[in-house]
Parts: C-alpha cells; structure tokens; sequence
C-alpha cells in the first residue's frame, strides 16, 4: 500500500475516477512513481486548504522466470 497527501484538485478528481472504474493509477510523489489500484480517497476534514489522503494498491511483482537456452531444448 502506498499511501500520500495532496491538495490538487484535478489530480484528486482522475483517482476517483480511476477507483470507480477499476482502473490503474499512476502516482508521482516526493521522487517515487507508484502504479496500482487506487483503494480509497479520503478528505481530511482538518487541513486547509482543503487536502485528500488517497491509498494506492501496489501489485506484487511476478517472480522472475529466468529461461537459458537448454530449457528450450
């Protein structure tokens, strides 16, 4: 789970849109990227300006399946 806070307004506005649709999202905050599932978008009632707290999903990578030419034989 990748978790962050944001004040952007438009930026808030495709991760619910994203998170209805069932769709991937790509985060950039602080130098990561992050893409995943977004799994909730929550404003916080006690910042101003206004700011939403948005959970992100992060799939597991696939284990690596390394193939050398004998297995191909």
């Amino acid at each position: 789970m990748f978790t962050f806070e944001t004040a952007d307004r438009k930026e808030v506005r495709r991760f619910r849109i994203a998170q209805f649709n069932g769709r991937t999202a790509t985060a950039k905050s602080g130098g990561s990227v992050v893409t995943g599932h977004v799994r909730s978008v929550l404003e916080s009632k006690s910042s101003i300006p206004q700011s939403w707290i948005i959970t992100i999903e992060v799939p597991r990578a696939a284990p690596i399946v390394h193939l050398f030419q004998e297995d191909l034989r």
